[in-house]
């Protein structure tokens, strides 16, 4: 007889090798109608698993997170076996779950359409319909390569070989089977409703030395209501895309001759950022920052004794030679701040020393993974680095969680998650440093959430190398998730670098170091914005204010001379003098995601005013020129 204990407390007894199914149908018609898996001490395990010890148990279900995971990956394995009918001789990569999905790759001589997405869904209903088992089995691993290379399925040969235990599972499903470490749904019929999405290119492994694979992507939900909720959010994603917009809006551009990965960045697309940076720096004064600059390239020993070279080099650019010294382009700014932080001796009085710097960073990323302003090759951090004492870093904690929530609120964020990025367990050869100091940072960091009262999620393993985090991601218009403000504590590259200050006993001690974001990168956070706000940009930030839209040629001399006013009371301001109709400018200016246009005429020009029409009310009526820059100017310094 075999224990189990279920998530209530409650103890019950059967007969060793009894499976979860028929655990789940011993509780309950209706929880072995929507059980998927089950996790046994812990550990996901599929409904056959047998049950030989005692244990604690719980039912994964239909509706759960871990039961939307396990469905998309069986629905991916699915996708599979329909492409391996209709493609004989189909080579299989591999096909996880992603975020809202999953995809599979394929070796395939046949280039894939939009047609075939839909003749692969067909073909994964038929499936559905045939409600086929889903079973488990294990190889020895020697024996497994084996049949992978008599299959021509390289790529599955190639994956076991890189697992170092002695037997490997497979999940058989009629004539199809797949590598899979599980669970996975007991029947093929369990699969509710699905959409496939789209068809990518992609290097397998990710290396662009190997061979490039097709990639479909796709989705799966236990309702057909929870489907069609996510293609319209799909579509509204679509739309607020910020590279379409951004090409639309004229505010940045890419370029295969300048460097894939690297933004060029146009008039209004700089007005932005340069917006976003005055601001940043203004309230950074306000606080007791000061502001650096450093160089973009630094000697190869400065990587090395930072520890980058060691545990980030396949982020780094390789090193040029400058007489006869190897250089790199930096990934990071901190060592450049700690360099300069050593030109001096510091006493226990000078700190803190808080200094920010906008800092453009290079970071090799492979060409499948770059994406519009949001994966770049070169970016810049709004960084800033804090040395304070032990005493002060929860005060100095506390102190940037409240600058990150300022900023992130005058953009507009008010709704985001905070991780606490820890080391993760058993992994000590990812990180540097003693386990005193990684204890001290990762308390501090949970002391200042908790005194903010702000709910958080440990994350093992998502630690940086040099120490602990707290990671803020903003949530968007659509609800997506953006990475932004981060604030890292970090005892080990002062160490490494033998910063110390003096202390009030005249004795030289460890200083703190603080690493920290509270935008993110700019070209991320623009990005971000574009998306959050499909382009129509709250009055403060947007590139163009307003546009002056002058019936005639003969209202032009007034159009300009209110454009001067108007730029002179440090409002952004174009004036539309192109021969086109009225209707044909407002609509111009309509698409352009203007907030304001100034349309003026006969009565205006007589008057000193404006007609005025806005992006948020429309018609709004005619103002007197003052009043309207008053009404404006109000708006501006509320941040609306």
């Amino acid at each position: 007889m075999v224990k189990v204990t279920l998530p209530d407390g409650a103890e019950r007894q059967y007969n060793d090798n009894i499976t979860v199914g028929e655990v789940a149908r011993s509780i309950g018609s209706r929880l072995a109608e929507k059980a998927l898996a089950g996790k046994a001490g812990g550990v996901l395990v599929d409904l056959s698993y047998p049950i030989k010890e005692d244990v604690s148990l719980s039912i994964v279900t239909e509706g759960t997170d871990e039961g939307v995971e396990i469905l998309r990956h069986s629905t991916s394995h699915l996708m599979a076996q329909a492409v391996s009918r209709l493609f004989p001789g189909a080579k299989l990569g591999i096909g996880p779950t992603i975020e809202n999905g999953f995809y599979y790759d394929f070796d395939l001589s046949h280039s894939l359409t939009e047609e075939d997405l839909r003749k692969i869904e067909e073909e994964m209903k038929k499936i559905i319909r045939e409600d086929v088992v889903v079973e488990r089995y294990e190889l020895p691993r020697d024996i497994a390569i084996k049949n992978m290379y008599a299959q021509g399925q390289l790529y599955k040969a190639e994956l076991i070989k890189d697992i170092e235990d002695d037997t490997v599972s497979f999940y058989q499903q009629g004539e199809f089977a797949d590598l899979c470490r599980g669970p996975h749904i007991h029947r093929t019929g369990k699969v509710k409703v699905f959409r496939l999405l789209s068809v990518a290119g992609a290097y397998w492994r990710g290396k662009e030395t190997n061979p490039m694979l097709q990639r479909i992507y796709g989705t799966a939900f236990f309702s057909q209501a929870e489907l069609d909720k996510h293609l319209t959010l799909l579509e509204e994603a679509e739309k607020r895309d910020h590279r379409k917009i951004g090409k639309d809006l004229d505010l940045f551009s890419f370029h295969e001759e300048g460097g894939p990965g690297l933004t060029f960045w146009h008039p209004k697309g700089a007005r932005i950022r340069n917006i976003i940076e005055t601001f940043w720096r203004e309230e950074h004064f306000k606080r007791g920052y000061d502001i650096l600059y450093s160089p973009h390239i630094a000697k190869i020993n400065l990587w090395k004794t930072s520890g980058h070279w060691n545990f980030y080099r396949e982020s780094m650019y390789s090193p040029i030679t400058v007489d006869n010294h190897e250089y790199i382009l930096k990934p990071m700014n901190c060592p450049f701040a700690v360099l300069i932080y050593k030109t001096k001796l510091h006493s226990y009085r000078d700190l803190p020393l808080r200094w920010g710097e906008l800092g453009t960073v290079y970071r090799y990323e492979r060409s499948g993974a770059l994406h519009g302003l949001l994966r770049v090759r070169g970016f810049t951090q709004d960084d800033a680095h804090i040395f304070c004492t032990p005493e002060q870093l929860e005060e100095e904690i506390i102190g940037v969680i409240e600058l990150a929530q300022f900023m992130l609120s005058s953009f507009g964020f008010n709704d985001y998650e905070i991780e606490l990025s820890v080391r993760g367990k058993g992994e000590k050869e990812k990180y540097i440093g003693r386990d005193t100091v990684w204890q001290h940072a990762e308390n501090a960091l949970k002391v200042a959430l908790d005194r903010k009262g702000l709910h958080y999620t440990r994350m093992e393993g998502e630690a940086k190398f040099y120490g602990p985090a707290i990671d803020i991601k903003v949530k968007d218009a659509l609800g997506r998730g953006w990475q932004g403000p981060t604030i890292q504590v970090d005892f080990n590259l002062p160490e490494r670098f033998e910063i110390t200050y003096v202390g009030s006993d005249g004795a030289h001690h460890p200083v703190v170091m603080v690493h920290r974001t509270v935008l993110g990168a700019m070209e991320r956070f623009v990005g971000c914005l574009i998306e959050h706000y499909a382009g129509d940009f709250p009055l403060w930030f947007a590139p163009i204010q307003m546009r002056i839209l002058p019936i005639t040629d003969a209202h032009l001399d007034y159009a300009k001379k209110l454009q001067q006013k108007l730029l002179a009371r440090n409002l952004r301001v174009e004036c539309d003098t192109a021969n086109n109709k009225i209707n044909y400018k407002i609509r111009e200016g309509t698409l352009g995601k203007i907030p304001y246009l100034l349309i003026v005429g006969d009565k205006e020009v007589e008057n000193n005013t404006v007609s005025v029409r806005s992006r948020k009310k429309g018609v709004e009526g005619v103002f007197p020129v003052d009043d309207f820059i008053n009404t404006v100017e109000c708006e501006i310094r509320d941040k609306k």
